[in-house]
Order: C-alpha cells, then sequence, then structure tokens
C-alpha cells in the first residue's frame, strides 16, 4: 500500500507511519517543515501546506490512501484560524484525492465532535453532535468529521473518520507533558469528586486503528462511517493522574473545587482572555471544567467488528513505557 500520512512528524502521524513502514508499505508524508528522523526512516517527503490545494495535490499523486492527522489542536483561539487548518485543509486534501484519483481517505476526528458537556458513559456512534460547542477545535474536527462522512462514495472517493480518545504514550507532546507541568507547578486541581472515567488511547493502539481501517475500507464496509476508538479499559481520571504522577516522583493532586466553581472560574476567564485579546489558553476554561469532572467513554464495539480493532497495549504497560519515556527525557535534558 501507498500512503500519505499528513502530520507524519507528530505525534500520531510519526506512530502511524513507523507502522506501516514497519510492514513494508510505502509512506509519504506532507508536512510544513522538514523531519529528518521520519525520512530516515524511509519515508518520502513532501513539504508543504495542507492550506494549499497545489501543495495537497503534489502529495497525493501516486498515493492508494490518504491518512489525514494533521490538525490545530487545543481548546482556545480564533475560530477562523482553526478552520482555516482543521476544515479547509481536510476539504484540499480530499479535492486532491479526487483530482489524483487516490480511492481511499482516513480522517483523524475526535470524541469531542459529540462531547455535550455532561456525563457520556459506553456513548456510540449514534450520538449526534451537540448543539453548541465550547472550544473552536471541538467545532471544527465535528465540521471536518461531518465533511468527510458527506464525501464518501463521491468521485470515486472513500471516507471514513476514527476518533481516537484522549492520546497518551512515549513522545506524547501534549497530554502527559501538560499534566506533568502543571503537577510539578502545583497548578492541578481535582475538579468535582474526582471519581468519573475517561477513556485513554495509547499511541500505539490509535496507530494500528487507523491502519486497519485503511485496509478494512469498502464501499460496504468502513466507508462512510465515523468509529470511537480507544484502549478498550477506561479509567478513573483523577486515580490515573496520580499514579502517572507517583511513578514520575511528583506529589499527587488532593484538592479539590467544586465544579459548579471551576465551570465559573473558566467562563470568567475567557470573557478576560477575549477582552484583553489574550492569544494564549487560559488556565480553565468552561469546556476543560467540564472535561475534567465529567465521564466520557465510549462503546468501541463498532470498530472491533468492522475492521478488526483490538488494543495491542494496556494500560499498564502502556503507563510503564511512557513513564519510562519521559524519565529518560528528564536525564537526557
Amino acid at each position: 500500500m501507498k500512503a500519505l500520512v499528513t502530520g507524519g512528524g507528530g505525534f500520531l502521524g510519526r506512530a502511524i507511519v513507523e507502522m506501516l513502514l514497519g510492514r513494508g508499505d510505502s509512506v509519504r508524508i506532507l508536512s510544513r517543515q522538514r523531519y529528518p528522523v521520519i525520512e530516515a526512516l524511509g519515508a518520502d517527503a513532501v513539504q508543504g501546506d495542507i492550506r494549499s490545494v497545489d501543495d495537497c495535490v503534489k502529495a497525493c499523486m501516486g498515493m492508494d490512501v490518504v491518512i489525514h492527522t494533521a490538525a490545530l489542536p487545543g481548546i482556545w483561539g480564533d475560530f477562523n484560524t482553526y478552520k482555516t487548518i482543521n476544515v479547509d485543509g481536510t476539504t484540499n486534501l480530499m479535492v486532491a484525492c479526487k483530482r489524483r484519483g487516490v480511492p481511499k481517505f482516513v480522517h483523524t476526528s475526535s470524541p469531542s465532535v459529540v462531547f455535550d458537556m455532561k456525563d457520556e458513559c459506553n456513548l456510540n456512534e449514534s450520538a449526534p453532535y451537540p448543539k453548541t460547542f465550547f472550544n473552536p477545535y471541538s467545532w471544527t474536527k465535528a465540521l471536518a468529521e461531518e465533511l468527510v462522512l458527506n464525501a464518501n462514495g463521491r468521485d470515486g472517493l472513500l471516507t471514513c473518520a476514527l476518533r481516537p480518545h484522549l492520546l497518551w504514550g512515549p513522545r506524547d507532546n501534549h497530554l502527559v507533558p501538560r499534566i506533568l507541568e502543571r503537577a510539578r507547578k502545583k497548578q492541578l486541581l481535582i475538579v468535582g469528586k474526582g471519581l468519573n472515567k475517561v477513556d485513554l488511547t495509547y499511541i500505539e493502539n490509535a496507530a494500528l486503528a487507523h491502519v486497519l481501517a485503511a485496509d478494512a475500507m469498502a464501499a460496504n464496509r468502513v466507508a462512510g462511517q465515523a468509529y470511537f476508538i480507544s484502549d478498550d479499559a477506561p479509567v478513573v481520571l483523577w486515580e490515573w493522574i496520580n499514579a502517572l504522577l507517583q511513578r514520575m516522583d511528583i506529589a499527587p493532586v488532593v484538592k479539590r473545587v467544586p465544579v459548579s466553581v471551576a465551570y465559573g472560574i473558566g467562563f470568567c476567564l475567557e470573557n478576560l482572555y477575549e477582552l484583553l485579546k489574550k492569544q494564549e489558553e487560559p488556565r480553565l476554561t468552561r469546556f476543560l471544567a467540564k472535561a475534567l469532572s465529567c465521564s466520557h467513554f465510549y462503546d468501541i464495539s463498532k470498530a472491533k467488528r468492522d475492521f478488526g480493532y483490538a488494543p495491542r497495549v494496556s494500560n499498564e504497560e502502556g503507563m510503564a513505557r511512557t513513564v519510562e519515556w519521559f524519565k529518560a527525557q528528564q536525564k537526557s535534558d
């Protein structure tokens, strides 16, 4: 298989590239900067921007599948900035696929596209998008996912969308580093009772899901569908965070704040940051207050049934690998 991976130098993209190369596939990455480490593994590289149709068309030449992981992450910022990357960039890639005759398009979405600021326990893919989004990332990812699924079967293109929840593992540049940094600065507070359960997705498991979906996609299977992806073992969020901190020799989080108070603080900070036109993300937002206090874990039986997904790495094994990697990074620094 000849695969183009957008965001191939990123956390998820690199894991997918390594998995594809490891089984003998031909891989190309499209990214704005060079990633010599990825190229050294044997991947072809096209330097470009998904906001440019021409760059996308160039990168799609000769491909059998596009696995689209590139996105603007975060939960704070200008909606139009998010839209040009997460929505328009996705559209450009699908246009390029049609021009170059690429038959398959696997899109990395997010469970946040259905998060309605309340507990979501064992939710499946029949859940609708919420009427209101509380951050530009979730909103634009929902818009992009909807475009991807609606494009299925048109002009010879088959599409699907995967929703991995809370990626983590070695080389994580978002979730785990953020937890560790805030814990060291004593900036973490348990929001609510601290009993909420959440799904996690170890990076190797997430990469596997994308590869399996690309392999299995056909007109009567996988194509046109969205899928939740996880480690299939929900954890109590604050217990998991404290277990991570303990292994990293950092004091546990014990202080608590009521959900209503955290939500109110988030609301005030959002308005203050907008008033002052501050670009950096507030330490707390309404979305984050709910994400830290609500349960959100999902039914992945559809992915198991349709393309044989099953997590390879358990939470315990993932924790051991992750802690080992981050401790090694500390020593090297």
